[in-house]
């Protein structure tokens, strides 16, 4: 079994709604998820989780200082989160409002600990992660499911 965390910063609770959207799609191929706040990650879930999944609202185009506070703090499991699995998801009040590029700030952070990236499964129809404008909408909640579907699936063949 996989092991998913799920961390995230909301204010209104729509990334909140979002990241348990996703988390019911890692659980339906069988992960283990785990869902905290941003502020509430240690170094201990990071190096014990396959996946990591992040998710910010949109703060002038990037991630929120809880988030970037939690990709700071990752420094410390710096060479022990290589070739574990990581994806994005943003929620903003626009339709353009900076989800993409939040999700490639957290996107680089990844990169950085030398993980493997995913974005959106084809299904959903983006491209760096599940992601959407306000309260998240049946069809937005699909999409963060198949995200969480497809780390957990990466994750099981990363793991072996």
């Amino acid at each position: 079994m996989v092991k998913i965390l799920i961390a995230f910063s909301t204010k209104s609770g729509n990334t909140e709604k979002l990241a348990k959207a996703i988390g019911r799609g890692a659980e339906k191929v069988g992960a283990q998820v785990t869902l905290k706040r941003a502020a509430e990650v240690t170094k201990e879930d990071l190096i014990d989780a396959d996946g990591i999944i992040i998710g910010s609202p949109v703060y002038f185009g990037t991630p929120t200082a809880e988030v970037k506070d939690l990709i700071d703090r990752s420094v410390t499991a710096r060479r022990k989160l290589k070739d574990k699995v990581g994806a994005a998801f943003a929620t903003s009040g626009h339709d353009t409002g900076g989800k993409e590029t939040t999700m490639m700030a957290i996107h680089w952070a990844f990169l950085i600990h030398e993980m493997v990236v995913v974005g959106d499964p084809i299904e959903a129809g983006g491209h760096y992660g599940a992601a959407c404008r306000g309260t998240p909408t049946e069809r937005d909640e699909e999409c963060g499911m198949l995200l969480g579907e497809r780390v957990a699936r990466v994750a099981m063949k990363m793991k072996g």
